[in-house]
Order: structure tokens, then C-alpha cells, then sequence
């Protein structure tokens, strides 16, 4: 397939918050986040092991929202090419040559046909790439930005969008009457940069960071613990089903979403294989069954049009994971007969 444009990997985030002060403690002081650049409206932040200018924008703003989930291309013409992409589809876009925020330079914006406002870049400041100052590295170092999860309520049309601009799926959730719940997408080699969420929409469901090892997740419990800051912690540690990562969520201080996550797999080769799940495996979102609490599939940030308004969210009609999913961990059931298999598996061990 001919694609559009050239996306290499999702970069940053802009999240409007309500208390940037908060919201700077929360990021920088507990999280580890590495400042690049601040005055009193807008702080960029990055991660340990990135090398350029941010991975996260944090702009002071009357209501808590993402403002803008940012992609870099490959080449500068690829700018161009999204943004003709996009005014061929019907969309809004906004260009800005000396881009949008600190840091990047020639950029568009677009309202996408899910309602999201997308960024597209390639021109960059370069800053220090931290992966050798250990001097700098905590327990729970932040290394990269790894993925969004957007919510949005028709996840098979959002995944035929997303794969007509190159995005590749690698997993999915769906019941046997083939309804599609959620799916993840990728650019870079691993699971996904991009996921989408069947649910009232469009909202941004949270934004994940990586660690080098589980370890890693322990010790920010550890630290929140210490800190008295356990109530931060949505749901987890744990192991997903889906991605087989391990993974932690906590909420900032305006209820933003951030996931902590660690050890998923390569996807790279051309014929690397969709993996489904059943909507009623109570292993897909935690690998151990443990409960997911109901926030989790209800709750998500709002997102900006490109004259800083909060979209409109239009309600899902399918079937939602909260909804049908009931039993063991109190949303859903083991799958038929795998108890006694893995009983069986257990006395042959």
C-alpha cells in the first residue's frame, strides 16, 4: 500500500492543565520528567533517552484537555504532504512555520475525521540525549515516550483510518458477534503507538512512558508510597494480556492519565501477526485477572479543536468492555475450561 505520508513514531503531547505548578511537581519532581524549557505559561519536558526537545508540553489553560497528539515524519515534504492529505479529506488544518510550540519548527495541525487534533512535524531542536547520565537516572527512570491511547466510539472505522495513513495493527479485542473494541497500531517497531478505545469520544484515554524494567514501575509505587501519593495510582502494577507489558496508571492532578510501561515485543517484520482476544478473556487487559477498576473504561481527558475548545463527545453505540464483560474480577470471566487445563499444567509442573 501506497501511504499518504511518512509517520516515523508518535513524539509529544500537549496537555493543558489547570495548576501548572501541580501539574510540574507531579511530572518533574515525582515522575523524573527532565526540563527543557519553562516560563510561567508552558513547561516541555523529556524523557532520559530522547534527543529531541520534548515529549511532553504542559500549557497552563482553564480546562484540563490534550491539546495536541504530535507525530514526527520522516522528512520535511512529508509536512507537506499530510497537510494536503488531510485538506483532501475535508479537515481542518492550521500550519505554522515556526511551529506551535518550543522547540519544533515547520508544523500543521489537523482536526482528524475521529475528532482529534493531530500534529505532524520533522523540524526539531536537538537537545542531550541523558541515556549516559546515570548521575541523573532514579529507581523509576522515565526513558521514552511510547504511546497514546485514544478513546473513540467506532474503533473499526478509526482502524481503517489509521491504516489508510500507514498505521500498522498488531492487536485487538473484539466478541464473537464481531464487534471491535479496541485495537493497537504502531509505527515504530513495537506494539503500538497509537491505540483506540471503543467508548464515548473523542477523548484522549492517557499517555505511556517507558521504563527499562519492571523494577522500575516498583520503585515509582515505592516513591508514591513514601511520598503519601498512593491515591495518584488508577490501577496496577500489573502484567497486560494485550502488548504483555507491565504496566502501572496513575492520574495527575487535573485527572490526566499516564501509564508507566515496560517490556512489550518487536513487530517490525512485514508479516508480524494480528493477535485477537476475546472481549470475555479476563487475562487481555491484566495477564494475572486482577479487576479493572471502573474509571478506567469511563473516564478520559477532553480534546481541543485547533481554536482551543473542547470537542464535542459523541456517544458509543456498541457495546462497551465495562458493559459486557462480567465474573471473575468482577468485568469479566476465565475463558471455558482454561481453569482446569491450567490445573492440569500445574501438577505436570
Amino acid at each position: 500500500m501506497t501511504i499518504p505520508f511518512d509517520i516515523v513514531r508518535c513524539a509529544y503531547a500537549e496537555l493543558v492543565v489547570t495548576d501548572l505548578a501541580a501539574a510540574r511537581a507531579f511530572y518533574v519532581d515525582v515522575l523524573g520528567l527532565v526540563v527543557t524549557e519553562e516560563d510561567e505559561n508552558v513547561i516541555c519536558l523529556r524523557t532520559l533517552e530522547e534527543f529531541i526537545h520534548h515529549n511532553l508540553v504542559l500549557r497552563r489553560g482553564p480546562v484540563a484537555a490534550a491539546a495536541a497528539l504530535a507525530f514526527r515524519v520522516r522528512t520535511p515534504e512529508d509536512v507537506d504532504r499530510a497537510e494536503r492529505h488531510y485538506r483532501d479529506l475535508g479537515c481542518r488544518t492550521e500550519r505554522r512555520a515556526s511551529g506551535f510550540v518550543p522547540g519544533v519548527g515547520d508544523a500543521v495541525r489537523v482536526i482528524d475525521p475521529l475528532g482529534f487534533p493531530y500534529e505532524f512535524f520533522f523540524e526539531v531542536e536537538h537537545v542531550e540525549r541523558l541515556a549516559w547520565r546515570y548521575d541523573l537516572y532514579t529507581p523509576g527512570a522515565l526513558v521514552r515516550l511510547d504511546h497514546f491511547n485514544q478513546v473513540t466510539p467506532d474503533v473499526p472505522a478509526g482502524r481503517d483510518y489509521l491504516e489508510s495513513i500507514g498505521f500498522r495493527v498488531t492487536e485487538d479485542i473484539q466478541d464473537a458477534d464481531g464487534v471491535t473494541y479496541a485495537a493497537w497500531l504502531h509505527r515504530k517497531d513495537t506494539v503500538h503507538d497509537t491505540a483506540l478505545t471503543g467508548g464515548d469520544g473523542p477523548r484522549l484515554h492517557h499517555i505511556a512512558f517507558s521504563t527499562h524494567e519492571k523494577h522500575n514501575i516498583i520503585a515509582i509505587c515505592d516513591k508514591l508510597g513514601a511520598l503519601r501519593l498512593s491515591d495518584v495510582i488508577e490501577r496496577g502494577p500489573g502484567r497486560h494480556g494485550v502488548s504483555n507489558a507491565f504496566y502501572l496508571y496513575l492520574r495527575d492532578p487535573d485527572g490526566h492519565r499516564v501509564e508507566i510501561y515496560t517490556q512489550d515485543y518487536y513487530t517490525g517484520d512485514p508479516d508480524n501477526p494480528v493477535v485477537t482476544w476475546d472481549v470475555h478473556d479476563n487475562q487481555r487487559r491484566d495477564w494475572w485477572g486482577n479487576p479493572v477498576v471502573p474509571s478506567w473504561y469511563t473516564e478520559a481527558s477532553l480534546v481541543l479543536d485547533l481554536d482551543g475548545e473542547p470537542q464535542p463527545v459523541v456517544h458509543r453505540e456498541q457495546p462497551s468492555e465495562l458493559a459486557v464483560t462480567i465474573g471473575a474480577d468482577g468485568f469479566s470471566y476465565t475463558r471455558e475450561g482454561d481453569t482446569e487445563k491450567g490445573f492440569k499444567l500445574g501438577q505436570q509442573l
